[in-house]
């Protein structure tokens, strides 16, 4: 079936005009350069936003909510929350084929991801952003917005869970992670690859995700949980300074596999005495982390002492799961079945 965009996109009929929800949220994409400062802010609308791409999608029907208007770094586990319930009421509605979210770059991985665990529906949602303000004559902001409603139109999206679409790319929320500062190619999924890609008449989606995870958000708020990073001759003054503050989690970088020195090792293990959950992830951006060590410190070593491994997870996505875990009382044996599946 052919929707009015054009795309071979098999919408599927769902008792009224397909209705595809964009909610801006500020961002480069809804940046402008102050001319006082010579410095871009987020200062344009949802409505600005989509009126430079309407014409391009002559005969879609896109509502547009303006949740917020800041940069990446100002969103809030709050605005998750917000967000996430949101996106959850209006894929409730029989006429709303899915959500479009544009977003800064700077922390979109993190918010595609939390949206994957806690937006619980077959419908697609799509975030997009730019790498190049609106003041820039070459700015990529309109052409992701629109490959965005792209995608969300598309029924081969359906059941694919959270998705990243930038540079003509479809990325899944597990995978994705920005890689460059400014490149337009900036967003990568490491050795599995992209989903598949847009191009000006289609949308072709090369691979499916195969594993979901749904985890209820149940508060207005979420347990703390901190990230601290190992590196030569790290201290484990790091780690005592989270535990003074009350964190419920812990979120461990190490190196390599999964592994931290000797100072390390004994504060995560006074950590998990104490009941504070522990995460090892690793700062390698692909492999993950694997038991395969027997040295003081070692990630074999560390879950023998009741760390969890996370997997494929980067140490910030794998914080945002274990503050989803953290909402219920888990056991440590629990939350490594969670983290199990994202190997």
């Amino acid at each position: 079936m052919t929707s009015a965009l054009g795309v071979n996109s098999g919408v599927r009929p769902i008792g009224k005009t397909p209705r595809c929800m964009l909610i801006s949220t500020g961002g480069t994409i809804a940046s402008k350069v102050d001319p006082k400062t010579g410095l871009a802010i987020p200062t344009v609308s949802g409505e600005e936003l989509f009126s430079q791409v309407g014409a391009k999608l002559a005969g879609i029907d896109v509502t547009i909510e303006e949740f917020s208007r800041v940069p990446s770094p100002h969103i809030s586990i709050e605005d998750w929350i917000g967000l996430a319930n949101r996106v959850n009421t209006l894929l409730l509605e029989e006429d709303v084929c899915g959500v479009v979210i544009s977003h800064g770059t700077g922390t979109l991985e993190e918010t595609a991801w939390f949206l994957e665990l806690t937006v619980n529906s077959f419908k697609p949602v799509v975030l997009v952003g730019a790498q190049r303000n609106q003041s820039e004559h070459d700015s990529d902001g309109p052409r992701n917005l629109v490959d965005g409603i792209k995608v969300c139109m598309s029924e081969q999206a359906r059941e694919q869970g959270v998705l990243v679409v930038l540079n003509q790319r479809i990325h899944a929320a597990r995978d994705v992670s920005k890689q460059h500062t400014f490149n337009v190619e900036t967003f990568q999924s490491g050795e599995w690859g992209s989903l598949g890609r847009i191009t000006p008449d289609s949308v072709i989606f090369r691979r499916q995700i195969r594993q979901r995870t749904y985890i209820p958000i149940s508060s207005q708020s979420l347990p703390e949980v901190d990230i601290v990073p190992m590196y030569v001759g790290a201290s484990a003054n790091s780690i005592r300074a989270s535990l003074q503050s009350g964190v419920r989690g812990l979120v461990i970088q190490g190196v390599g596999s999964g592994h931290v020195n000797p100072q390390f090792y004994e504060a995560i293990k006074a950590a998990i005495s104490q009941g504070v959950r522990v995460v090892i992830a690793t700062r390698v951006p692909q492999g993950g982390t694997r038991a395969c060590y027997g040295f003081e410190g070692s990630s074999a070593r560390l879950e023998q002492a009741g760390a969890v491994l996370a997997g494929e997870l980067s140490a910030w996505k794998a914080r945002i799961m274990l503050m989803l875990l953290l909402q219920e009382s888990h056991a440590t044996e629990t939350i490594g079945v969670y983290f199990n599946k994202q190997i």
